[in-house]
């Protein structure tokens, strides 16, 4: 039997190897990332929907995808926030892009 950190001896088969935490823990890592998977593909979904209403490109919200590259991607979602909030969107002059929608 191996002795945990108070000395105490543990029995055979407990949860006190790595390899067995590690293997409990798999499904519970799975499901987190199929739940971040969904989130991330509704938050495409939303800048698109968001983009296109302001007259650009709906493509425009993949920049975002960016997000997931370290250390510059967060700049990069952050630089694409800054410029859609102070941007001169087509939809409010007539330029082009779709039409205001009827409320």
């Amino acid at each position: 039997m191996k002795p945990d950190a108070a000395g105490n001896a543990l029995p055979p088969g407990s949860m006190a190897d790595a390899s067995n935490i590690v293997a409990m823990l798999g499904p519970y890592f799975a499901v987190v990332a199929i739940v971040c998977l969904v989130v991330l593909a509704f938050f495409i979904f939303c800048w698109w929907k968001i983009f296109s209403k302001a007259g650009y490109s709906g493509a425009l919200s993949l920049v975002f995808l960016a997000g997931i590259v370290p250390l510059i991607g967060p700049f990069i979602c952050l630089g694409m926030f800054i410029w859609f909030a102070f941007a001169q969107w087509p939809v409010l002059k007539g330029g082009g892009g779709q039409a205001p929608m009827k409320t």
